[in-house]
């Protein structure tokens, strides 16, 4: 038994990319429900430090716990492997036998065709404030508002 554990790897310090974007679509879901780390965390039956560890990827989510988030994040599981940075999805799989490739198909990330702009914190905040205004009339008075400051032509850009 002493040989096998001579033998295995070192686990490195540093968390791996994977378990870093992992948690940063943890964060992501979260802010975007205006949730804290300590409410996520009480609704999985953990403190918000350990939810933060998650969400920096310094501690790796298991597969039970991933479906755990996945169910109070109201996404499906692979909301967390969505928008991969350039490179890493295909990047080889370590296992007994050497390094391999995996056979899954190319998917379409959950968020295809969403505008990027529309999960920034500002745009969050500007429909949060928008839905809390609780006088119909009032709420569409600041929509057209709204409509009306901005350009009809214009494209959408944001800064």
């Amino acid at each position: 038994m002493a040989e096998e554990i001579v033998g295995r790897p070192e686990r490195e310090s540093r968390p791996s990319p994977i378990d870093i974007h992992v948690g940063s679509r943890v964060r992501l879901r979260r802010t975007l429900l205006g949730m804290s780390q300590e409410r996520l965390g009480d609704a999985l039956g953990l403190t918000f430090q350990q939810v933060q560890k998650y969400e920096r990827g310094v501690n790796r989510v298991g597969a039970s716990r991933l479906f755990d988030i996945s169910r109070v994040l109201d996404v499906p599981i692979s909301y967390f492997f969505d928008d991969m940075p350039e490179g890493l999805s295909e990047t080889p799989i370590s296992g007994p036998r050497g390094r391999v490739y995996g056979f899954a198909e190319q998917q379409e990330p959950f968020n295809a065709g969403v505008d990027d702009n529309l999960t920034k914190r500002e745009t969050l905040e500007l429909v949060r404030a928008y839905y809390r205004i609780t006088d119909p009339a009032m709420r569409k008075r600041m929509f057209d508002l709204m409509k009306s400051l901005a350009p009809a032509d214009a494209p959408f850009e944001a800064n």
